[in-house]
This record gives C-alpha cells, sequence and structure tokens, in this order.
C-alpha cells in the first residue's frame, strides 16, 4: 500500500461530513428590481435591521414601527442615561457611607433635584 492511500482522505470521505448546521434549513429567494431593493434597504435601515430579516418579518406578517428616533439620538439618550445612572450610583453611595452621620443635606438635595430635571428633559423629549 502506498502512503498517499493511507494518510489522504478519499474525495468521497471528504463531502459526506459538509452538511451545514442550520436551525432554519429551508431557504427561499428572488429576485427584485433596483428601485424596489432600494426601498426595502432603506425601509431596512430604518428599522436598522438587514434587508433579509426585513423582507422575513414582512412575509410573516409582522407589523413593524418605525423608530421615533435616529440612530445618532438614540445612542445620545442612551449615554445621558447611563451617566445619569452613574451620578445616581454615587449619590446612593454616599447616603449609605454617610448613614450613621449627618450628611451634607443641601449638596444631596441639589443633585437629586439636578439629577430629577435632566430626567425630566430625556423623559419629555421621548413623549413627544
Amino acid at each position: 500500500m502506498s502512503e498517499q492511500n493511507t494518510f489522504v482522505a478519499s474525495d468521497e470521505t471528504v463531502g459526506r461530513n459538509r452538511k451545514p448546521n442550520r436551525k432554519e434549513p429551508k431557504q427561499i429567494s428572488f429576485r427584485v428590481s433596483e428601485s424596489e431593493y432600494l426601498k426595502l434597504r432603506q425601509s431596512a435601515e430604518t428599522l436598522n435591521m438587514s434587508v433579509p430579516a426585513f423582507v422575513k418579518k414582512k412575509a410573516q406578517g409582522s407589523r413593524l414601527v418605525a423608530p421615533k428616533f435616529d440612530k445618532e439620538t438614540r445612542q445620545s439618550i442612551a449615554r445621558d442615561l447611563s451617566k445619569l445612572g452613574a451620578n445616581a450610583n454615587q449619590i446612593a453611595k454616599y447616603c449609605n457611607k454617610h448613614q450613621h452621620e449627618a450628611p451634607n443635606y443641601e449638596a444631596l438635595e441639589r443633585n437629586i433635584s439636578e439629577l430629577r430635571e435632566r430626567l425630566d428633559e430625556i423623559w419629555n423629549m421621548i413623549q413627544k
């Protein structure tokens, strides 16, 4: 027996183990015009989805609602809320640290008021 036959797999065995592992094994494909594709892509981008995901959801009869804010605005709101959360945690840490002594109530009240005002601003912006 030659070494080549012993150590190299035959073409027959290579193809047997190449089944893709997919949770959705069926595929549907169709063609659209350039203008139809652009419209689908624009709708998908508005919803922050890929075109295939958007088309699949529409085909399944899902009601897709466009987000109220663009991506940059949503990210800005998320950053602001994160900062406010950090401020609230700092206030809580201060209160826990000074619970057995007299804390600075004026500064504490001012910080809580500023936190509430900023949260109210964000809430009003979201409600419009």
